[in-house]
């Protein structure tokens, strides 16, 4: 096990992150933990160069957590590798493609009794008579009293509120449909 360490410690190049760093007066010593758990150690004095954001840094600066790249050289007879630089790595921003937190805004609005509920319609009967018919988009929200639930819970005979819009096609869909009671004022 120490054969394998000591091989690893010749590495000219390792990236990992920073365990601990210890200062002495004009130099110190960087703790970083690298692939498979491995725990290395590097000498680091006046001439080691720091760069933190592309630009020149202090060792002061070095922080427990912080990704680094050191580049170091062996001395002969000495017990670890003397850091010529350490880069901190900054992380980049992965760009995971999520669907957005908010719902579409719709342009219109809808109120009154769930009359008939089928494969992703629903046929609205609103206070006026007049029965509207209104698509469930794959992203329709559904709030309960304020709460998200799933499309599961819309009955018939439930009085709603639905923010919607037109299709390409013309149809009318949901964007929102939300139910539950009403707080009486005070």
């Amino acid at each position: 096990m120490l054969c394998f360490a000591a091989l690893a410690q010749d590495s000219p190049v390792v990236r990992g992150v920073v365990v601990r760093r210890e200062l002495g007066i004009k130099s110190g010593v960087l703790t970083v933990r690298v692939a498979e758990d491995r725990v290395l150690r590097f000498r680091f004095d006046a001439q080691t160069y720091v760069e933190r954001e592309n630009r020149p840094s202090d060792p002061e600066q070095l922080r427990a957590g912080d990704k680094v790249e050191v580049v170091s050289d062996a001395a002969p007879g000495a017990a670890m590798r003397t850091a010529q630089s350490i880069h901190v790595l900054t992380p980049q921003l992965v760009q995971h493609r999520r669907p957005p937190l908010e719902t579409p805004k719709g342009d219109l609005t809808f109120s009154g009794l769930v009359l008939r509920l089928g494969n992703s319609r629903l046929v609205l009967h609103q206070r006026d008579n007049e029965d509207v018919e209104i698509v469930l988009r794959s992203d329709t929200r559904y709030l309960d009293n304020g709460e998200a639930v799933t499309v599961q819970n819309l009955k018939p005979n439930m009085r709603v509120s639905v923010r919607g819009g037109k299709s390409v096609a013309g149809n009318v869909e949901a964007y929102q449909v939300v139910w539950g009671s009403m707080l009486a004022p005070k």
